[in-house]
């Protein structure tokens, strides 16, 4: 089968996400996970919760120094899953895909729960409410409303264009900053007690059990570097744009990831962080001296924003995932599909955002709570995704050592004329211990994830056959060519001309 090509006449996204833009993409993602994150881990690790997430961030900063390297030099809309098929073939890649349409999915799904969660902060009754439906019991049904309707209002939003919804990041993102700094400052000078967290760390820490799936569910507070990635195809110079952001990120969200707990112990036993699932930071902003009676209510505004454009960014990393993923011929074509006005994959964003409209039914039909249901789920598309990728960085440094690399990441020892990376490398172990651990203290994970992949492995099978195509093996593809036009899109003028120079001179050495 010939290498798959795109018709010069289809409609291309635009590249309009600068590099503010690039950091509320990702910090939108990650940074409102603690949000979600807070109260699930407390009711799990307890007074070790602050450990719960250190744990967890060390593997995240492994990842994110992986991602950054892969983003700035393969700027393109597939993020993860491009960079595992391109490291690892059409099959990995396939797999990487599917674990992370999983995990978008599941961010519009949780996170447009937690956004309803937050303005219900207003409404206690509602937080409160439960009724029975035929053979399910406790539903929240105006939760399940609310949830269902803010879909729908993003999916309309992204189908609009990414100009738009970029903007409802910014703007967001930069309000969400300075009330998560207020709190941190504030909670730290006029109301931590470190007497009342010693207790906590001392009399109420948990059992190693208890602490490990903890930590699996503090993995979903730095879930969302794909975003920067994800947006890398449609952001202004990525060379340049993608180091400074995600090395950013990956600092601010470390520092409130882990504050936030910290503080919290302080303040508050863990129990009652634990007993409000979903309004946890507002909880926590309400309890501050002389400000919690007005901190609490505009925390609880600002964090059903911050939430909401983190499921915002889910609607788009999966339309932009199954876009990429279309072009590369491991889905049909017709989720490649731009609209000619919005200039945007209108098909995969429908279908996708109906995706999560189920999940987010099945969340509050399960008879569990709806939003650790989606947690676990959440976790396990992360990290199989992450783990491939890291695996992919060292593959993508042997096979294609000559290609520009705007940013690598540090430490690397030369093997066989081959760079090769130290923390890449602890970076697998870290992501494959992290993806044991989830499938062994989840039990929702270790079945309904698995049953996820292989649904999308039967697809591309039944979908390569009917197309011609090999299905255990790669389609060819001309990289080289490839590379130059996605280095000349993203007008990346040094690393082009310094990549072209290096084709030649490998050209005369052959």
């Amino acid at each position: 089968m010939s290498e798959i090509s795109t018709a010069p006449q289809r409609p291309r996204l635009r590249r309009e996400v600068t590099i503010w833009g690039s950091f509320c993409w990702g910090y939108a993602d990650v940074g409102a996970d603690v949000y979600v994150a807070l109260g699930l881990v407390m009711a799990a690790a307890h007074g070790g919760t602050p450990l719960a997430f250190a744990i967890a961030g060390v593997v995240y900063v492994l990842v994110g120094l992986t991602y950054t390297e892969l983003a700035s030099t393969y700027p393109s809309a597939g993020g993860g899953q491009y960079f595992t098929l391109r490291g690892l073939g059409d099959f990995w890649g396939l797999i990487a895909g599917a674990a992370l349409m999983l995990d978008y999915t599941v961010d519009v799904a949780l996170f447009a729960m937690a956004s309803a969660g937050y303005i219900n902060f207003f409404f206690p009754s509602v937080r409160e409410f439960a009724m029975t439906l035929g053979p399910f019991h406790s539903v929240n049904l105006i939760w399940l409303m609310e949830t269902l309707g803010l879909i729908v209002f993003l999916t309309i939003l992204n189908i609009k264009g990414i100009r738009e919804s970029a903007f409802f990041n910014e703007v967001l993102g930069a309000l969400d900053l300075v009330m998560e700094t207020t709190i941190i400052v504030i909670g730290f000078a006029f109301a931590w007690k470190p007497e009342h967290f010693l207790h906590q760390w001392r009399a109420e820490f948990p059992s190693w059990h208890d602490l490990l799936y903890g930590t699996s569910i503090a993995v979903i507070s730095y879930v969302g570097l794909e975003s920067v990635s994800q947006a890398a195809q449609e952001t202004i110079r990525p060379g340049t744009v993608i180091p400074r952001t995600s090395l950013t990120l990956v600092g601010v969200v470390l520092l409130f990831a882990l504050a936030f707990p910290t503080v919290s112990l302080g303040i508050v036993s863990w129990q009652e962080i634990a007993a409000r699932e979903g309004d946890p930071v507002a909880l926590l902003a309400s309890k501050l001296p002389l400000v919690g009676f007005l901190a609490g209510p505009i925390a609880a505004v600002l964090a059903a924003t911050i939430v909401l454009i983190s499921a915002n960014t889910g609607v788009m990393g999966a339309s932009r995932l199954a876009f990429n993923m279309a072009e590369l011929g491991l889905v049909s074509e017709r989720l490649a599909h731009v609209h000619p006005r919005f200039h945007t994959p209108v098909r995969a964003i429908v279908l996708f955002s109906g995706i999560a409209a189920v999940e987010a039914v099945f969340a509050f039909l399960s008879g569990h709570r709806a939003m650790e249901t989606m947690a676990n789920m959440y976790a396990f598309g992360a990290m199989l995704a992450y783990l491939l990728s890291v695996i992919a960085l060292l593959a993508l440094r042997i096979k294609e050592p000559h290609v520009p690399r705007p940013y690598s990441v540090p430490f690397n020892v030369r093997f066989r004329d081959r760079s090769i990376p130290i923390l890449g490398i602890a970076g697998i172990l870290g992501t494959a211990l992290m993806v044991v651990l989830v499938l062994w203290t989840h039990e929702l994970a270790r079945i309904a994830g698995p049953l996820w992949v292989m649904g999308w492995i039967c697809y591309y099978a039944i979908y390569r056959h009917r197309m011609g195509r090999p299905i255990w093996r790669s389609l060819p593809r001309d990289w080289e060519t490839q590379h130059l036009l996605l280095l000349e899109e993203a007008e990346e003028w040094d690393s082009l001309e310094a990549f072209r120079n290096e084709l030649k001179r490998r050209a005369k050495g052959k």
